[in-house]
């Protein structure tokens, strides 16, 4: 069970408000409320002139604020010492999150090289994993608006759950290789209206939050967990996303 607060007997699964500690009946809470609040969250993106990292916490609170009080919040300040990670995958350090975001961004925002590398621009987005939970939703609706304003949309009722998270995880393994660009770019289509593809990602059967859970690797301050962190930044060799 992820756990980073260490009070999920005494709070639920990650304090939410229903105190819910059975993971089905938290899987259905999450998807519902992301359906319900879905519309607003794309409101909120189609009015803002640029997207900054701050709307990426926006969504987030949007999304999911009615079950996590911490919603919109970021692992600074829910789980600043502790290191996550996935199925062997790890993620930022939580004070690399918001570097992690800017960069996919910043690659978003020439709309040429987003079309080029959706995949690359996703990838930053799941390395910062800035959220102890709900993540990978707030990140797709991000993407999809960022896609909009570019020209295009990826249809992703297309793609196929496993394929595209096993694309995912290797890319934040090994980012900017074009791992995660060659699964998506077939996927790629002519651009439709927000309310068609906000539709199709509220349909999603893969957004049901039915996926592995994350898990607590350690406090950062353990030489064995800053190791192993630091091997990974080092086999990942990219450190664009943390210092252009």
């Amino acid at each position: 069970m992820f756990d980073p607060f260490k009070d999920f007997e005494q709070a639920g699964y990650l304090r939410n408000r229903y105190g819910e500690k059975d993971p089905k009946i938290v899987q259905e809470l999450e998807h519902q409320l992301f359906r319900a609040g879905l519309g607003e969250a794309l409101t909120h993106l189609a009015k803002c002139r640029d997207l900054v990292y701050e709307d990426f916490l926006q969504v987030h609170q949007i999304l999911f604020s009615a079950f996590y009080p911490w919603a919109g919040q970021d692992r600074t300040v829910t789980a600043s010492k502790i290191a996550v990670t996935k199925s062997g995958t790890w993620f930022s350090h939580p004070l690399d999150s918001r570097r992690a975001v800017e960069a996919g961004l910043r690659i978003a925002r020439d709309k040429q090289r987003l079309r080029q590398r959706p995949g690359e621009v996703m990838g930053l987005f799941a390395y910062a994993h800035p959220f102890l939970d709900g993540n990978g939703r707030t990140m797709l609706v991000v993407h999809s608006e960022l896609c909009h304003r570019a020209g295009f949309s990826i249809e992703w009722q297309r793609t196929r759950k496993l394929d595209y998270l096993s694309a995912l995880s290797a890319e934040i393994a090994s980012p900017g290789r074009g791992i995660l660009d060659h699964y998506l770019l077939p996927f790629v289509d002519d651009r439709k209206e927000r309310p068609w593809w906000g539709g199709a990602i509220g349909a999603l059967p893969g957004l049901d939050g039915q996926s592995i859970e994350d898990t607590v690797e350690g406090d950062y301050k353990n030489v064995d967990v800053s190791q192993k962190y630091r091997e990974f930044i080092e086999r990942r060799a990219y450190r664009t996303d943390l210092h252009e």
